[in-house]
């Protein structure tokens, strides 16, 4: 038996059909096409699936996709496209902390989400909020110096603004 869901995805209103244990990366993924959102260990540990709900992140592979119907999700994609990353990107490029690439997606929704609640993270707070992201190729390093250099920029872009 199916369950019609409606929510905002990326800014555009989806309708789908799906099965009350569909999770959300799996709606996502399969139903959408959306495949920035990874499957790593589909119990929350990796961080590889994480997307915004409502603005917040999410572990879209512990979120079923019936309790997402009503909200907004933003995908890494979504991030993309509206160029909200552009600057990170360029950052984790420069710093050789792209590796495989498969726990970028989810490092890229930690790092903003986190940028965005605090603009000036020390790199024990960057540490702090990439906890729940699980990397096996960097070593975090290049990744936490990534998101410094973003926070720098970013800052120093809001000075001039001003």
């Amino acid at each position: 038996m199916k369950t019609e869901i409606t929510l905002t995805i990326n800014g555009e209103a989806v309708q789908e059909a799906v099965t009350p244990r569909t999770s959300l990366a799996d709606l996502l993924r399969d139903n959408l096409r959306l495949t920035g959102t990874h499957l790593g260990c589909e119990m929350g540990s990796c961080g590889a699936c994480l997307v915004m709900l409502d603005g917040a992140p999410v572990h879209a592979c512990l979120v079923l996709a019936v309790q997402a119907s009503g909200h907004t999700v933003k995908t890494v994609e979504g991030l993309n496209e509206s160029g909200e990353i552009a600057d990170l990107q360029q950052n984790f490029y420069e710093r050789n902390a792209l590796q495989c690439g498969f726990c970028t997606s989810g490092m890229m929704m930690s790092a903003q989400a986190l940028l965005a609640a605090n603009p000036g993270p020390t790199r024990d707070e960057i540490r702090d909020a990439l906890s729940g992201n699980y990397c096996r190729c960097t070593g975090y390093e290049a990744i936490i110096d990534a998101i410094s250099a973003t926070a720098a920029q970013r800052m120093t872009n809001a000075g001039e603004a001003q």
